[in-house]
């Protein structure tokens, strides 16, 4: 074998380490991105099921039934929650008109804040805030003297209609870090009752002379995609909730 020749065959071995190289990182990386994927659209998935069992929660509340068509569910829960943010006082029997259709409901108190909570993210965040101390003279019986105190600028109108009350010799700013927790919260709309994989409609089936509801993936058998040639991601059924117990809990 000449030099040439031996250039060339050692060249190829060259190539060759460098696609098995490339192709072992391939094999090792490209399934752990699909795994990934296939997580992160059993997380959406089970969200939309999630949401479409709380908008049928919700609608018993306010009609005592179920109801067979999520869609319209939706259309009367969130009705009725636009109708108390605008008058709080919106509550008991109603009755209204919707898509051309009559809808009669029955509010309880607190159903805002229970939908915002629910349809909402739990967060928290760090505010920092300025308080306005003052300095008060009251006299105290206990002690048969003259004391000081400290309050805030919000109990100061209250303190001074005391009839210990003295004087106010001054305030002064604090600056103080709270964390607070709060909902982020959202509106359901109709994209939350698909599948995010197959765009069918997530099923909502009444049991029980219309006592249960199941919200379940419409994802039957294996649903698979193609992934970079060699590659696929699949998944199955994304379970689903039946009188208020999740499958992917158990």
């Amino acid at each position: 074998m000449d030099t040439v020749e031996r250039k060339k065959y050692s060249d190829l071995i060259e190539l060759g380490i460098v696609f098995a190289f490339l192709f072992m990182i391939i094999t090792i990386y490209v399934p752990s991105m699909i795994w990934v994927e296939e997580e992160e659209a059993a997380e959406s998935a089970r969200f939309n099921i999630q949401t479409v069992h709380d908008i049928e929660y919700f609608y018993r509340i306010l009609t005592d039934d179920y109801e067979p068509d999520g869609l319209w569910a939706l259309n009367v829960v969130n009705a009725v929650r636009d109708s108390v943010l605008a008058d709080s006082t919106y509550l008991g029997e109603r009755n209204f008109e919707l898509i051309g259709e009559n809808v009669s409901v029955n509010i309880p108190e607190g159903f805002d804040v229970e939908y915002d909570t629910t349809f909402g993210f739990l967060k928290t965040r760090r505010d920092t805030l300025i308080d306005t101390i003052h300095t008060v003279v009251l006299y105290s019986e206990e002690l048969s003297r003259n004391d000081t105190s400290f309050v805030t600028k919000n109990d100061l109108s209250l303190v001074m209609i005391e009839e210990g009350f003295v004087s106010d010799l001054g305030f002064e700013t604090k600056q103080r870090s709270e964390v607070v927790s709060y909902y982020d919260s959202y509106i359901p709309d109709s994209s939350n009752f698909y599948c995010p994989l197959t765009n069918e409609k997530i099923v909502v089936n009444i049991k029980d002379d219309g006592d249960i509801v199941r919200i379940s993936s419409p994802i039957e058998g294996i649903y698979s995609e193609g992934r970079y040639l060699l590659f696929s991601f699949k998944t199955r059924n994304h379970g689903y909730i039946e009188d208020g117990s999740r499958s992917w809990d158990q």
